[in-house]
């Protein structure tokens, strides 16, 4: 979360001391009698300085000395941060209605045709027929279940190409991020794309994230102009909508299909034709819709995949364990089919730690307050900007016995899950808000990792630890690579030929 300061402060300083002023004068006329605690604030920018790199951990820090809801302030715009269990559970159960909607971000707007998207569309009608469409017709159990063909292809796939690199050192981080990339594409597209198209997308809307000020301080998003970063925008989502337009027409023009091989695009234009749901199901839906999918399905997707087999790298007794139960359900066979990924308690339980120590989105998406509320004792007025920082919430002390330590044990005899319905544990938000494609994602995941520890023994190439430093973005992603060696476990040399 960083942006050119010295830019910022050149362009906005002049314009805004009077505005500034005149707004703190009407806006201290109110009265907020319990506001949240709040930390020093610097003039115009008030407390943005403090969200450098990795501002999840700074929060986290601020946090123990103001307490688990603290009010910052991103110029003139006040943000609450919640850091606990009780906080978060008051902001997406209690008051899920009052903190459902979303603050207008630039950027994101920009290439989501006007926010027409799940994520971060405002709360209200539309919204909840566009996520009622996505959550009944495409990410529903069935429907996620109906691809289970593809993801097992992919998989195979994926374990042949480590293969036919003959135990060399591989970029398996790039391996990853192909396997959801190629996923989602034949799921969402019907097809996988071999050129750079879809990467390219992904990378753009990574590199916009980053620089925003609007993103930020929606009131200055007028400085991204004169950076020329809504030029960028602009361009980006040009690109992204010839890309999509091509998949819709090459959709339009194919001649008949198979109800059981339907794609995303195939379902959303059926539901367009026939008006199946009573809604105005528009073109720029579609390709909104599709953003989504793309844009969270395949990084976070990607990125669970990469925390969890780095902890278990780092940790060779979990390593271990998680074979051991692999295989007893492999049995031999050339690879552990979807059916049997219920019978391994403890690769759910490497998950959800991986989850628990490396949230994709630690402070998620934000929220946006629509009226004047008390949150645990304290009044947060109408417009108040909301970020939870799960990432704190998974390494808290007073819930997590020994928080820093990838112990996944400690989720074999609990109810926790991540699906929404414990705020101890909560990657993927919670309540209206909560991500709709858990199952899709996480199918992904827990195919993927089987059958990689099934198959394979995992060694550093170097004397030298595994790298664990973030790398800052939408998702948070390892800094470096994992370069690894993958070898053919003993109880597939045998099979090497048939493979």
């Amino acid at each position: 979360m960083s942006f050119d300061l010295q830019v910022f402060l050149f362009y906005s300083f002049p314009l805004l001391v009077g505005l500034l002023l005149l707004r703190s004068y009407f806006y201290n006329l109110k009265s907020h009698k319990n506001l949240p605690p709040s930390p020093p604030k610097l003039p115009l920018i008030g407390n943005l300085h403090q969200l450098r790199f990795g501002a999840h951990r700074v929060l986290q820090n601020m946090a123990q000395t103001y307490g688990p809801l603290m009010l910052l302030h991103f110029s003139t715009v006040p943000v609450i941060v919640a850091s606990s269990v009780e906080a978060a559970k008051e902001i997406m159960k209690t008051h899920d209605i009052v903190f459902s909607n979303r603050p207008f971000l630039s950027i994101p707007n920009r290439i989501t045709y006007g926010s027409k998207d799940i994520a971060f569309a405002q709360y209200g009608e539309y919204w909840r027929e566009v996520k009622s469409i996505s959550v009944l017709h495409l990410l529903s159990n069935k429907r996620v279940q109906s691809y289970r063909k593809v993801r097992e292809d992919e998989v195979a796939q994926m374990l042949k190409r480590i293969q036919r690199a003959n135990e060399s050192v591989i970029n398996l981080s790039e391996l990853l991020i192909s396997l959801a990339n190629n996923v989602i594409c034949r799921v969402a597209l019907g097809r996988t794309y071999e050129g750079s198209e879809v990467k390219n997308i992904l990378d753009g809307i990574k590199k916009l994230s980053q620089r925003s000020v609007g993103t930020y301080i929606p009131s200055l998003a007028w400085v991204d102009r004169l950076t020329g970063l809504h030029r960028e925008a602009d361009e980006l989502a040009k690109e992204i909508d010839e890309f999509y337009e091509g998949a819709i027409v090459e959709h339009e023009n194919k001649k008949g299909f198979h109800v059981e091989s339907q794609d995303f695009i195939d379902i959303l234009l059926q539901i367009q034709r026939n008006n199946s749901t009573g809604f105005c199901l528009e073109r720029n839906t579609i390709k909104a819709i599709m953003v989504d999918i793309f844009g969270a399905g395949t990084s976070t997707t990607s990125s669970t995949l990469d925390w969890a087999i780095s902890e278990l790298l780092r940790n060779p007794s979990a390593m271990k364990e998680l074979r051991r139960e692999a295989h007893k359900i492999g049995q031999g066979r050339p690879m552990i089919p979807e059916d049997d990924i219920d019978k391994m308690p403890y690769l759910k339980a490497v998950l959800k730690e991986a989850l628990r120590l490396h949230a994709p989105n630690p402070l998620l998406v934000p929220r946006e307050s629509t009226k004047d509320v008390k949150l645990l004792g304290y009044d947060i007025p109408l417009g108040t900007q909301v970020m939870i920082n799960a990432w704190a919430i998974g390494r808290d002390p007073s819930i997590w016995e020994e928080p820093e330590e990838f112990r996944p044990k400690r989720f074999l005899n609990t109810s926790i899950d991540y699906k929404g319905f414990h705020f101890e544990l909560i990657p993927f938000g919670a309540g209206r808000r909560g991500c709709p494609g858990i199952r899709f994602a996480m199918a992904i995941n827990e195919l993927a990792l089987a059958n990689l520890v099934y198959k394979f023994e995992f060694a550093l190439p170097g004397e030298e630890g595994l790298d664990m430093t973030e790398r800052d973005g939408p998702t948070v992603r390892r800094k470096l690579p994992i370069l690894v060696k993958l070898t053919l476990c003993e109880l597939f040399d045998c099979c090497k030929g048939l493979l």
